[in-house]
């Protein structure tokens, strides 16, 4: 057989293992592993996963990823959700919907110091959504504000997300972090401005607070607001002034949270090894994901697929926009079915070399295809966060949250498009950079 014709009977081999249950990590390390094989030999393939095996566990910069995993865990443990939680309620929750929109500041102030999305949306739920229920909001509207408030910790940097695109683009993790801070405040923004109209339209979804805060309490609560921003401008700042690599950054923001959870007595025993315990396991599990893929693009190299279609998509007689959307409908598409770090792994390979050959900036497609794998964590039928906050809200049904979280996907798309015909948005910062 041909190569190419290899390299589509190697793709849909991938799909059919994912059908079969077997790990996405190992159903591409096979599936390159054999397509290497039968393309070239058997003694070549072996040395391939070998040699990709050890160059990922070994490389330096991805120590980035177990550290802004551990950040998360140190924040958690450290009670910066609560004091998050409680300013943006004292100061917002006058406001329509009110204790929503203090949920998506919390989970976007939350977002700001763990890489998380997952760790995001079980976090904030457990502190906001009882506070949502005794006030009688709607379940559908709670639990949808949360999971769709959890995704904002795949964008706002420290994101796994964007660490993970670099990895596979071997494009700037540092330029990609800061590339995500304007677009990841535009969608906190867009969220809020859906909340405030879904409640506009039906005020019995989020019925007002009724307890007056005083003035003195409102600056009082903005006590819990300090270490939060100042780990963003320490772990985000040193990175855009180049004080910082990507995982010196995670390295301070990780120890300046374990000092404050230790002086605020609040880092116990089981905190400190539940938060290790959950950066080995993300940790590993991305970086075969990561090799796997590394695997699965020799392959397909030497099957010359994604050369062959960079060359025909370039050379198609239509706006490179209408490509750029249908790329963003087959991200949509897959969404349903897997999760955001295996929809990125699984594509890039094919994707990247036609954005390369669209001529699009690779720092902006990042920020647009982690904005839709943003949008896969809470897409019906496999949403992750939805998962997630369906197991902290166990008296609410899972259709019930997959309502609540619908108007959200809106604000997702309505914020790609405008970083599709505003590039500035996700450009103007790392371009600002001063390395």
């Amino acid at each position: 057989m041909d190569p190419v014709t290899v390299g589509i009977i190697g793709t849909l081999g991938v799909f059919l293992l994912l059908f079969l249950g077997m790990p996405i990590a190992f159903a591409l390390m096979l599936v390159g592993f054999s397509g290497i094989a039968y393309l070239s030999s058997f003694e070549a393939a072996l040395p391939v996963v070998a040699q990709t095996t050890y160059d990922v566990a070994s490389h330096y910069p991805y120590t980035v990823i177990p550290l802004f995993i551990v950040m998360g865990g140190f924040a958690g443990s450290s009670g910066l959700t609560k004091d998050l939680y409680g300013a943006f309620d004292k100061w917002l929750r006058k406001l329509p919907g009110g204790l929503g929109i203090a949920t998506i500041g919390a989970c976007a102030g939350f977002s700001a110091v763990s890489g998380s999305s997952v760790a995001t949306a079980a976090t904030m739920g457990t502190v906001a959504l009882p506070e949502m229920k005794s006030y009688n909001y709607d379940p559908a509207l709670a639990t949808g504000t949360v999971a769709a408030g959890g995704t904002l910790g795949f964008l706002i940097p420290p994101s796994i997300g964007f660490v993970v695109y670099g990895m596979l683009t071997e494009q700037s993790i540092g330029k990609l972090l800061v590339a995500g801070m304007l677009p990841g405040i535009t969608l906190a923004l867009a969220f809020i401005a859906i909340v405030v109209l879904l409640v506009k339209i039906k005020p019995s979804l989020a019925p007002t607070s009724p307890e007056p805060v005083s003035w003195s309490e409102k600056f009082n609560s903005l006590l819990g607001v300090w270490e939060p921003m100042l780990l963003f401008l320490i772990v985000m700042g040193g990175i855009y002034l180049g004080f910082f690599t990507p995982t010196e950054a995670g390295a301070v923001g990780a120890t300046v949270l374990l000092l404050v959870a230790l002086l605020k007595k609040k880092l116990t025993w089981g905190n400190l090894t539940e938060a290790l315990r959950e950066a080995v396991r993300i940790s590993v599990m991305v970086l075969f994901l990561v090799t796997g893929a590394n695997v699965f693009t020799y392959f397909l190299a030497l099957s010359t697929i994604p050369m062959q279609v960079a060359t025909w998509a370039s050379g198609l007689d239509v706006s490179p926009y209408l490509i750029h959307t249908v790329i963003i409908l087959i991200y949509l598409f897959l969404g349903c079915f897997l999760d955001a770090i295996s929809m990125m792994v699984l594509t890039m390979p094919v994707i990247f070399p036609v954005v390369q050959a669209l001529n699009f900036d690779p720092i902006w497609f990042g920020v647009v295809a982690v904005l839709m794998m943003e949008a896969g964590l809470i897409t019906p039928p496999m949403g992750l966060n939805i998962f997630t906050v369906a197991g902290v809200a166990k008296d609410v049904s899972v259709e019930t949250i997959f309502k609540g979280v619908t108007p959200f996907l809106l604000a997702v798309f309505v914020v790609v498009a405008l970083i599709s015909i505003f590039p500035q948005i996700a450009l103007f910062l790392p371009q600002m950079m001063l390395r």
